[in-house]
């Protein structure tokens, strides 16, 4: 893509009602912009970083042995009242009416949809296990719609759903999708958690949460630095009064606190904050029973299915990436969320050995298979850089006067550090950099 013909609007003012870094950065980006309450539009670099994510979803899910489908975004609403959730979702479920006044809800979950798709279509244990998914929008009428994407209404979300003819296999897919996640979330370059969680509306008997570290988190963990533990505060303390009196406290009070509990590594514990991304439950027979969604054993009887069910919340991690990937400038994007690795930023255009090797670079990076820009625009250096540092390019190739003695700079996003580059060797140190 080159600068000058790209949909970037980059502004330097954030919307007034913006307090976390990644709703201010994402707007004021180029990102996104604000619909309506609590509703966001993706512009075309927010969308290539959704996709990214998305796409890595895909592919770790599918090796996985997952199967994608896609769900109606509108559900009639009996299906809601059959599983009895109609009314435990409240208000947070948008209901509508057709013209012939037939109730639907805009679906903020689909665990009813998919039992309704399996359900008479496998009827037998030969034909199980079976894990579903599906990557779509999912609507919640958020009563405080605020943060940006972090607590929008509308919102991309993938949910999985899988179905069993024993306990013991649903148990063997729910550790299946756990391990499918971290790899997810470690191949999208975050710091993260898995905690034991509430299944809340979701129902089953047991769930675990994934949770991105965050100065911003909503959330107030116990994890443990020298491993992977991770727990919600419920479930080191007993006292209601003591887990309200910790979820008050701000990341800089939490970090003063001492825990005087260890972790069974034997290293000290410390209190984080997390943002919620994932969440899996153990479902059992929570749906199958009531919408009589059944299979036949080994013995030829009826029994309702046995289910899981899976969810990341897709353009949430849009923000927490730059939740826990920011500065005051701007954006810091992981290499796998980028949505352009390589900035090429031509300093005067007018130049043509400057444009000459800005344009052999980015045709030589191009055809590599690198995301990479060219910023051929008309404006001057120090408006290209500063705009470079709020999109959050990871590594910006800075074409100017130096090319008179051969060299060029390449800018690091994360560490701020510049490097003299011969012009020559400058594509080879930056395949070096990108691997």
């Amino acid at each position: 893509m080159r600068r000058s013909r790209a949909f970037i609007p980059t502004a330097k003012e954030a919307p007034s009602d913006a307090t976390l870094p990644s709703h201010k950065f994402l707007v004021r980006g180029g990102f996104i912009n604000q619909q309506g309450a609590g509703l966001y539009n993706f512009m075309p670099l927010g969308k290539i970083v959704l996709e990214k994510i998305r796409a890595i979803v895909k592919e770790e899910l599918d090796r996985a042995g997952c199967q994608e489908v896609q769900l109606s975004f509108v559900t009639p609403i009996g299906l809601w009242e059959r599983s009895g959730r109609s009314e435990a979702m409240g208000k947070e479920m948008l209901r509508i009416h057709d013209r012939h006044e037939n109730e639907f809800v805009l679906s903020p979950t689909n665990e009813e949809a998919m039992v309704e798709m399996v359900k008479n279509r496998v009827t037998s244990y030969k034909d199980l296990p079976l894990n579903l998914y599906q990557i779509n929008t999912k609507f919640r009428d958020e009563a405080r719609p605020r943060y940006g994407l972090m607590r929008g209404r509308e919102f991309l979300m993938k949910d999985g759903y899988s179905f069993h003819s024993s306990t013991q296999d649903m148990v063997r897919e729910f550790d299946l999708m756990e391990e499918t996640y971290k790899k997810i979330f470690t191949r999208l370059g975050l710091d993260f958690r898995v905690v034991a969680a509430d299944s809340g509306a979701i129902g089953g008997e047991g769930s675990k949460e994934f949770h991105v570290l965050a100065n911003s988190g909503e959330d107030t963990l116990v994890v443990c630095e020298a491993c992977e533990y991770g727990a919600n505060i419920e479930t080191i303390y007993e006292s209601e009064e003591e887990i309200d009196a910790l979820k008050a406290k701000s990341y800089e009070e939490l970090q003063e606190l001492k825990i005087d509990k260890k972790c069974s590594c034997g290293a000290a514990l410390h209190f984080k904050k997390g943002i919620e991304v994932g969440h899996i439950f153990q479902l059992g027979t929570k749906y199958s029973a009531p919408l009589e969604a059944h299979f036949n054993d080994e013995n030829g009887r009826a029994k309702p299915f046995e289910m899981a069910t899976f969810g990341i919340g897709v353009s949430r991690l849009v923000a927490a990436v730059i939740e826990q990937n920011h500065d005051e400038d701007g954006c810091i994007w992981t290499k796998a969320t980028a949505p352009y690795v390589v900035n090429i930023m031509v300093s005067n255009i007018k130049d043509e050995a400057q444009m000459q090797l800005g344009e052999e670079l980015y045709a030589r990076l191009k055809n590599s298979g690198v995301d990479v820009i060219l910023d051929d625009s008309k404006e001057r250096f120090g408006f290209k850089m500063k705009d470079a540092e709020l999109i959050g390019f990871p590594y910006t190739i800075i074409i100017g006067k130096e090319l008179e003695n051969g060299m060029v700079q390449v800018y690091e996003r994360r560490t701020k550090e510049t490097l003299s580059i011969d012009a020559k060797t400058v594509y080879g140190k930056i395949v070096e950099l990108l691997s």
